[in-house]
């Protein structure tokens, strides 16, 4: 007599059905969202085979973004994070997508650029640059632990086309290294949110003066970075609800500029749009619905989704896809355990930048 087996949860909850994103084909929609995790410890920021295990272990969602990556020595912010800006890098990253091919993955590179929010013991002892020379009272976390953000000085013309060639040129190596794509970063409090800002980017020039002159520099970007590679296979994070201190505020005018710039998107070779909601639990749906209305393309939501709470948002058609940060830090089996309804494992944040092995590969896999 033949067994039949049931599982605990049926197979065809909405997280994981296929879906493409742009060019991206996706056989289920739990996306690996970027969290930084500082384990690029030597001098030359270069991804190790330690980077290869974490991102292999976890090659079972359907879209893998890296933790963000340095454009070029002046765009760091963040002590022990990897660039992608020299041959070494390229290399080291190349074992990372070889892994994760061969285990079945997609993977795409999340390009960063600090800004104003670093620090000269970053920079060897050279101030950061921003849209304005504003301090933008933040903390950028160095060797000596976090410290207090400085006065930056203004880019001027030159910083900008240098800082567009740094992503074109960052998005090349990208796919040379085995990268299926890139994500721009232009969350938080980093570049791309300080020129968007009015409180940080007081120019009068084309990259100031307006929404449209404030948005620029990154539509410039996404055109650039997606000029390497054939398709559509860029993807744009924002984070519109971000709430932090005195200079990034999520109220009404910063929630107009992003309208627009959601708008905007539309007009640029954008496979989807992955948007970090505010700070609540449960998340409110709304808060999404808002830019999906204004983007045509494929959305990946984030910030505060559990499997239930995510799967509801793709059934609904709020999102295409949903990310996950927190969870596939310590859930390296995210995928399966949400197939299954198997309980989830606390991640300890003593380790999140801690360096070496523990906390970031020795998760265990659900029995």
């Amino acid at each position: 007599m033949r067994t039949t087996l049931t599982l605990p949860t049926a197979l065809d909850q909405p997280l994981l059905r296929s879906v493409d994103l742009g060019d991206f084909r996706l056989p289920n929609r739990v996306v690996m969202a970027p969290a930084t995790r500082a384990r690029a410890a030597g001098a030359g920021l270069v991804p190790t085979d330690l980077h290869a295990v974490y991102y292999g272990q976890r090659a079972g969602a359907g879209l893998i973004v890296t933790e963000g990556a340095w454009v070029s020595e002046r765009a760091i912010g963040f002590v022990n994070v990897p660039g992608i800006y020299s041959e070494e890098q390229v290399a080291g990253w190349r074992r990372v997508t070889d892994v994760v091919h061969a285990l079945g993955g997609r993977i795409v590179l999340q390009l960063w650029h600090a800004g104003a929010v670093s620090h000269p013991d970053l920079l060897g002892g050279e101030p950061p640059a921003g849209p304005s020379a504003v301090d933008p009272r933040e903390k950028a976390f160095t060797r000596s632990g976090f410290k207090e953000t400085v006065t930056p000085r203004e880019m001027n013309l030159a910083d900008i086309e240098r800082t567009v060639a740094d992503f074109g040129a960052a998005s090349a190596n990208a796919r040379r290294a085995g990268f299926d794509g890139v994500e721009v970063a232009a969350l938080g409090v980093y570049l791309f949110a300080q020129f968007l800002n009015p409180r940080l980017n007081r120019r009068t020039d084309v990259y100031g003066g307006g929404r449209a002159g404030r948005r620029r520099l990154l539509l410039e970007i996404v055109d650039a970075v997606a000029a390497p590679w054939d398709g559509r296979c860029v993807g744009v994070r924002v984070s519109p609800y971000w709430d932090s201190g005195d200079r990034f505020l999520a109220d009404a005018s910063t929630l107009a500029d992003y309208d627009e710039l959601v708008t905007a998107l539309n007009d640029h070779p954008v496979a989807y749009l992955h948007l970090r909601g505010p700070d609540l639990t449960p998340p409110d749906l709304g808060s999404f619905a808002r830019y999906r209305h204004r983007f045509d393309g494929p959305l990946i939501v984030n910030n505060g989704f559990d499997r239930a709470t995510a799967n509801a948002a793709v059934e609904s058609g709020t999102a295409d896809a949903v990310s996950f940060a927190r969870h596939f830090i310590a859930n390296p089996d995210l995928v399966t355990r949400f197939a299954l309804d198997r309980d989830l494992t606390d991640g300890d944040p003593a380790t999140y930048y801690s360096g070496g092995a523990e906390g970031y590969v020795d998760y265990p896999v659900s029995g």
